[in-house]
């Protein structure tokens, strides 16, 4: 089962094309790892994928609402414990009960702590065991191990390993080994698009508002 299809996309940073002519496919149970030099344009596939901005080209085909995005930030409310955080995702998914995400990502005795409490780290888990009460099948991850220490990325390579498992699919931008040796590359420097190519939005569009 195919779980994302892309054809002959583009992205743009700032007005300026990133990518271009991208295309693969996303199966049910499989990784891929994006990969490239800095600034290649992995954040900018990943948001267009999310729906967070237009993509400049091409098409992105996907089931209805089954995507999940982990970005750089973790979308936490400071003020709220590390449960009512949970319980807030799971509602605006339609989630399952938070107490496998708290398991998992080994957050139970952190669970009535407040948000603004924790560590770099405990923030980090907390925003990565959101992607298990969204009951969405493919991840789209951005340096999702940042911040985690060698025992917290073996924990989350284990939560990803169940995921694909159940017939779950990921999609990650990580410089990091996480473990996951059946994983495909997918180097992005063969779609660096051309120097100077503009897209087509209107002079002054400012991406962070689409």
């Amino acid at each position: 089962m195919t779980r994302l299809a892309v054809r002959d996309l583009a992205v743009a940073r700032g007005g300026l094309r990133a990518v271009e002519q991208l295309s693969f496919a996303l199966a049910a149970g499989q990784a891929l790892i994006l990969r490239g030099p800095n600034g290649i344009g992995k954040t900018t596939v990943l948001r267009t994928l999310a729906g967070l901005q237009p993509a400049v080209a091409g098409t992105i085909e996907a089931a209805p609402e089954s995507l999940a995005y982990a970005g750089h930030a973790d979308g936490l409310k400071p003020a709220l414990s590390v449960a009512e955080n949970l319980r807030f995702w799971s509602r605006v998914f339609d989630g399952p009960e938070i107490g496998a995400a708290l398991e998992r990502m080994n957050l139970r005795d952190l669970a009535t702590r407040p948000a603004h409490a924790l560590s770099a780290g405990q923030k980090r888990r907390l925003g990565l065991a959101r992607l298990l009460v969204t009951g969405r099948p493919v991840w789209l991850l951005d340096e999702p191990t940042v911040s985690l220490d060698s025992a917290s990325v073996a924990l989350f390579a284990g939560v990803l390993r169940d995921h694909l498992a159940q017939g779950g699919a990921a999609l990650i931008a990580t410089h990091i080994d996480l473990g996951l040796p059946e994983a495909e590359i997918l180097d992005l420097a063969p779609y660096r698009a051309r120097p100077g190519q503009r897209d087509q939005r209107p002079a002054g569009f400012n991406e962070a508002f689409a």
